[in-house]
């Protein structure tokens, strides 16, 4: 009972992300924070909350269900009705903003713009245009930035004077706007904003975006005939990107143009607005050469700060540089051979094999940031140029943090315990943040505890010390028959599943175990935590070093553990690994590279007009012939990310090469995991084809688990003869 109710708690929860505590906010002086929770575990709607560090208490600043939950009395019952369903569907505040001092906090609900008095606790719904997208107040408290309808717009933080200060021409449609990430910037390099406000207040830095010379794309529903497809303007690998302009606009609307080469450097990686001035990180359509700007607000001219090259791409995805402590120097990132360094004014400041992962704050002088040597832990550090690095965690775990006046911001995830542990600490004498500093104030969470337990097994496995988990069921005892493996990884660039932290991964892995599988996750080539040079063995083939990790982890694990059977091996994925997974289990699967974004695919197989083998080493459509194992293809007919026109055509190429497989059409479902019982089903459709395919069969029959094997020379590096053992066969 508990194994099938397992998915469905997963839904129910959001992955057990509901009633946890997040986005936490430190007010100057360190003695309060804010943060986001809902009150309960299955609770949807999320609350904004204040902590008094002197007292402990909680305050609740403001409830969604409060706010758009008006009684009869209060409001017509057309108006009353309309607002219990807008409470209904909406997920509560998801983000809010504050100005310098924490006084002032906005955040918009249901497409309204509210504003809240962090110390009285006075919530007002301000007169701004609707929907009401990103607001953020000015550092001095004084007005509120917002989009709406494609334009930056600006309101007093009274409610008077809202007005455009960065609006597009009417004659150029919506395919030009101010103030929001193109398609790339959100996807593919990590920027989720698109202004910024000037220290003083009196200006903002935005961008502008014309997607007009942007293919246009079109999502049908092929369950309603009767309703338009959907268009949106997508970057493919190969075609033209939006432009992206920078401009400087002050509270009246007067703007100002930022010049760089745009011709040689068409991608806006990063910008912002510091006690420095304003800057701007560029960079070029293939991505080896990065610039960074510095921006005279006066006219928009711009000089170089600093340039990076590499021969494969510049790393992009280290969230928090760059960044400028107070007396100016510059902290970034800097990549040498195996180490991505925290650096200070190009200068690295941490040891080889210390791998950065995110600058969290900087703090006067002191660098807040993430770091570890082991690749599945992550690790509170800081910097300070008089005291050199200081590493604040010791537990093995990924833990995560806050940092300003000196209070730290504390949340601890291990394989040990469910959900997350979040602590405040004030500064202790000598002024840094430490545990031996006054007691902690913890933060409740009210995340519910899943209804599994993991027997999960970590460990560094073969010559190349790949980071694998195995999962076993519960119920398994030495001497029992051996069990079916299935391989259940990721597998691709920028995301890890092997990590020393309970998360929905582990759990969903710990479900099919339960199911009378021993489940393989396994970190591989491309994987980050591993440092620039792993990171980068995947440039031209995505798919050959990533499989021959996952199959060198398979046989390394079952010398190890005689109860895998080598002879019943199965795969399943989503989108990254989905394309892996041809082997058994597919979803989302990319099978054309050339149907994804410019950004994303070239950064890995270079440009396809100078690179097109990369892109056909990588695609499986050429390899339908040398399907030898059952298939399961999934895909969201509404998908906007790996568009079901990959599985479409994988499925055609199939069937005309005679190969039988399985398609399972998703209506209405995007490329995210859904949010409702559909997960649950999903899962179990997917528990079905396995074990249809895996259980009870006799073992020895092996499959290629390499799509590519046998192909002819002058494709790449040859790798025929790779195979998967017994991969979806008995």
């Amino acid at each position: 009972m508990l194994t099938r109710s397992l998915p469905r708690q997963l839904t129910r929860t959001r992955r057990f992300t509901l009633g946890a505590p997040t986005r936490f906010t430190v007010a100057p002086d360190g003695g309060a924070v804010l943060f986001l929770r809902s009150r309960a575990g299955d609770d949807p709607v999320g609350c904004l909350w204040a902590l008094d560090l002197a007292t402990g208490d909680e305050r609740l600043l403001a409830d969604p269900a409060e706010l758009l939950g008006s009684t009869a009395d209060e409001v017509p019952e057309e108006e009353r009705i309309r607002r219990e369903r807008a409470r209904q569907q909406a997920c509560g505040i998801t983000d809010y903003a504050t100005d310098t001092a924490t006084r002032l906090a906005a955040f918009a609900l249901s497409g309204q713009l509210w504003v809240v008095d962090t110390g009285s606790g006075a919530l007002r719904q301000l007169p701004a245009r609707q929907p009401v997208v990103d607001p953020r107040p000015s550092p001095d408290g004084r007005h509120i930035a917002y989009v709406c309808g494609g334009a930056l717009r600006v309101i007093g933080a009274d409610g008077r004077g809202d007005r455009a200060v960065a609006a597009p021409e009417p004659a150029e449609g919506p395919d030009v706007f101010f103030g929001l990430p193109e398609h790339v910037a959100s996807e593919s390099m990590g920027r989720y904003r698109a202004y910024w406000w000037a220290p003083d207040g009196e200006r903002l830095l935005t961008t502008r975006v014309d997607n007009r010379a942007v293919r246009l794309w079109y999502i049908a529903d092929p369950a309603d005939p009767a309703k338009p497809p959907r268009t949106m303007r997508y970057p493919q690998v190969g075609t033209a990107n939006a432009e992206v302009t920078l401009w400087i606009a002050d509270l009246a609307g007067n703007r100002c143009e930022i010049r760089w080469d745009r011709a040689g450097f068409e991608y806006l990686p990063a910008a912002g607005w510091d006690g420095h001035g304003p800057f701007a990180v560029v960079l070029s359509r293939d991505q080896r050469t990065l610039q960074l700007l510095a921006v005279d607000p006066a006219d928009g001219a711009t000089s170089l700060l600093a340039e990076r090259h590499d021969e494969h791409w510049v790393e992009l995805l280290v969230p928090g540089v760059p960044a400028h402590t107070a007396t100016g120097l510059l902290v970034d990132s800097l990549d040498r051979d195996e180490t991505r360094h925290l650096s200070i004014d190009g200068t690295p400041v941490t040891p080889d094999g210390l791998q950065l992962h995110e600058v969290l704050a900087v703090d006067g002088e002191t660098v807040f940031f993430v770091a570890a040597t082991e690749p599945t832990e992550r690790h509170l550090w800081t910097y300070h140029p008089d005291q050199g690095i200081r590493r604040l965690t010791e537990e093995p775990g990924v833990h995560s943090g806050v940092l300003r006046g000196g209070t730290l911001v504390h949340t601890t995830r291990t394989l040990d315990l469910p959900g997350s542990r979040t602590t405040v600490h004030r500064p202790a004498e000598d002024g840094r943040p430490q545990p031996a500093g006054p007691p902690p104030v913890e933060i409740t969470s009210h995340a519910q505890r899943p209804l599994l337990e993991l027997r999960v097994e970590s460990a560094a496995v073969g010559p190349r010390e790949l980071r694998t988990h195995l999962f076993l069921p519960s119920w398994h005892q030495p001497g029992d028959a051996p069990l079916p493996v299935l391989v259940d990884p990721y597998g691709g660039p920028a995301i890890q599943k092997v990590m020393a932290e309970q998360s929905s991964h582990t759990f969903v892995s710990q479900w099919f175990a339960e199911q009378g599988f021993a489940v393989l996750v396994t970190d591989g080539a491309g994987t980050p935590g591993r440092g620039p040079r792993w990171e980068k063995e995947i440039f031209g083939d995505l798919i050959g070093p990533t499989l021959t990790d996952q199959i060198a982890a398979l046989h390394a694990t079952a010398e190890r553990h005689p109860e895998l059977d080598l002879g019943r091996v199965g795969i399943r994925g989503w989108s990254f690994s989905g394309m892996l997974a041809a082997a058994a289990v597919a979803g989302a699967p990319l099978t054309d590279q050339r149907l994804y974004d410019a950004c994303w695919k070239e950064r890995f197989l270079g440009l396809p007009d100078r690179y097109p083998g990369n892109y056909e080493m990588s695609s499986l459509l050429a390899d339908a012939l040398k399907l030898s194992r059952p298939l399961l293809l999934m895909h969201g007919l509404a998908d906007d990310n790996a568009f079901v026109a990959n599985t479409l055509r994988l499925s055609a190429a199939l069937l005309a090469a005679g190969k039988p497989h399985e398609v399972l059409p998703l209506s209405g479902m995007t490329h995210a995991a859904p949010t409702d019982d559909t997960f649950a089903r999903l899962l179990g459709h997917q528990l079905e084809f396995l074990q249809r395919h895996l259980d009870g069969r006799p073992a020895g029959c092996a499959a290629s688990g390499r799509h590519h094997a046998g192909r002819p020379e002058g494709h790449g590096r040859a790798r025929a003869g790779r195979r998967l053992p017994g991969a979806g066969r008995g």
